[in-house]
C-alpha cells in the first residue's frame, strides 16, 4: 500500500496502519492457501474495510476543511491508486485462463473479469451464488468481490460527505445514521439470505463507515487520551485474535459477529502509533514492507492458487501452494515497484494518467464481456 494517512501526506504517515494492512492480507492469504490453519482469516477483509473507510474519509475531511475538495480529483486519485495493478492481474488472468481452462470455464472467467473491471464483482457473484452456480476455488476472480464493495463505497460516500458538509449538517451524525441503516440491513438480510448479506454493499457499508466515524470523532473531539491508548490497543488485538480463531466462513456473516473484527480494527487504529505493543506488532520493517505491497499481494494471491485448482482438478499439494505463495509475494513486489509507484508518483504527470487508465480498464472489461458472450 501507499504512505497515505488521514491527511493524505507522507508527513503524517501511519506506519502502524501499513502494519495492520499486513496482518489483514496475511490472514486472508493463510485462509485461502491453508484454510484449516486460520479458520477466521477471511475477516482480514473486514479489517481492510475499516482501514479504507478511515483513510478515505480522512482525506475527504482534510480536503473539505481547507476548501480544496474536488470530486474529480478524488476519483482521479482512486483511478491512479486502484487501476494499474488490477489491469495487470486481469489481463494475466485472461491470458493464462485461455491456456488452461475449458471453453465453458473460460467464458465464465470472461464474465468475472468484466465484473472486476466494472467493480461489480460482488454483484456478479451474488447473482451466481444465489442461483447455486459456480465453485469458489475454481473462480480466479472470486476475491474481487471485496474490491467491488470498496469501490461502490468510494463512489457514493464522497458525494454524501460533500453534500452534508456543504449543507452544514453534522457529518458524524450523518455517518452514524447511514451506518445504523446499513447495520440494520445487515442483521435483517443475514437471517434471510446469507449469500446476499455477504456480497451486497448495503450490508457491508457500515464496516467502512466505522473507519469514517473514527475520523470524525478524532476531528471533533481529539485523539484518544493517552491513558486509554494501551487498553484500546490490547483490547483491539484481542478482538482481532478471537475473530481469526473463532469465526467460521459458514456462519451467518457478516451479521452481529462482524462487530468483533470491525471494533478490533477501530480500537487498534484509534490507539495511535506510539503504543509499545503496536510498534512491536505493526511498525516493524517486516510488517510495513508487507503492508506497502498489500494491495497487489491481495490481487495476485488468489488467481495463482485458483488456477492451480483448475490445473490439478482439486486441491493442489502443499508444496505447490507454498511455491505459489512465494510467487505471489514476488509478483506483488514487482507490481508495486515497477507499475504502481511509477504511475502514481514518478515518471508520469498525474493529471494525464487517469483517462488512459480508464480506457485500458474499459478495454479489459470489454474483452471479458466478449469472451463471455461468445462462450469462451
Amino acid at each position: 500500500m501507499t504512505k497515505e494517512s488521514v491527511s493524505g501526506t507522507v508527513r503524517n504517515y501511519r506506519s502502524d496502519i501499513d502494519g495492520l494492512r499486513a496482518l489483514a492480507v496475511v490472514a486472508v492469504i493463510i485462509f485461502h492457501y491453508f484454510p484449516t490453519w486460520l479458520p477466521g482469516g477471511l475477516v482480514g477483509v473486514d479489517i481492510f474495510f475499516v482501514i479504507s473507510g478511515y483513510l478515505i474519509s480522512g482525506h475527504i475531511v482534510q480536503q473539505m476543511q481547507t476548501d480544496r475538495f474536488s470530486l474529480l480529483d478524488f476519483y482521479s486519485r482512486r483511478v491512479r491508486r486502484i487501476f494499474p495493478a488490477l489491469i495487470v492481474v486481469l489481463i494475466f488472468s485472461l491470458c493464462f485462463g485461455w491456456m488452461v481452462m475449458s471453453v465453458y470455464a473460460f467464458g465464465l472467467l470472461g464474465k468475472h473479469v468484466a465484473g472486476g473491471a466494472d467493480f461489480v464483482a460482488n454483484l456478479v457473484l451474488w447473482a451466481e451464488r444465489g442461483g447455486g452456480e459456480g465453485e469458489s476455488n475454481f473462480d480466479p476472480m472470486l476475491h474481487l468481490w471485496s474490491l467491488g464493495v470498496e469501490e461502490q463505497f468510494y463512489i457514493l460516500w464522497p458525494l454524501v460527505a460533500w453534500f452534508a458538509w456543504r449543507r452544514g449538517m453534522n457529518v458524524l451524525g450523518t455517518i452514524a445514521m447511514v451506518a445504523f441503516l446499513s447495520m440494520i440491513a445487515n442483521l435483517v438480510i443475514v437471517n434471510i439470505d446469507r449469500v446476499s448479506a455477504f456480497y451486497l454493499p448495503v450490508s457491508r457499508f457500515w464496516e467502512l463507515l466505522a473507519g469514517a466515524a473514527l475520523v470524525e470523532v478524532e476531528r471533533q473531539y481529539g485523539n484518544m487520551p493517552n491513558a486509554l491508548t494501551p487498553f484500546a490497543a490490547v483490547t483491539g488485538l484481542i478482538l482481532l485474535g478471537l475473530s481469526f480463531a473463532l469465526i467460521r466462513v459458514e456462519q451467518a456473516f457478516p451479521g452481529v459477529i462482524a462487530l468483533a473484527p470491525v471494533a478490533g480494527a477501530v480500537l487498534v487504529i484509534a490507539a495511535g502509533r506510539d503504543i509499545a505493543v503496536k510498534r512491536l506488532v505493526f511498525s516493524n520493517r517486516f510488517a510495513i514492507a508487507i503492508g506497502l505491497i498489500s494491495y497487489p499481494l491481495y490481487l495476485w494471491h488468489w488467481p495463482l492458487v485458483s488456477f492451480a485448482y483448475v490445473i490439478e482438478g482439486g486441491t493442489p499439494d502443499k508444496g505447490i501452494r507454498i511455491a505459489l505463495l512465494a510467487l505471489a509475494f514476488v509478483l506483488a513486489a514487482l507490481t508495486y515497484f515497477l507499475i504502481e509507484k511509477p504511475i502514481r508518483f514518478g515518471m508520469f504527470k498525474r493529471s494525464q494518467v487517469a483517462l488512459p487508465l480508464c480506457a485500458a480498464m474499459a478495454i479489459t472489461g470489454l474483452c471479458g464481456i466478449g469472451i463471455y458472450v461468445w462462450a469462451g
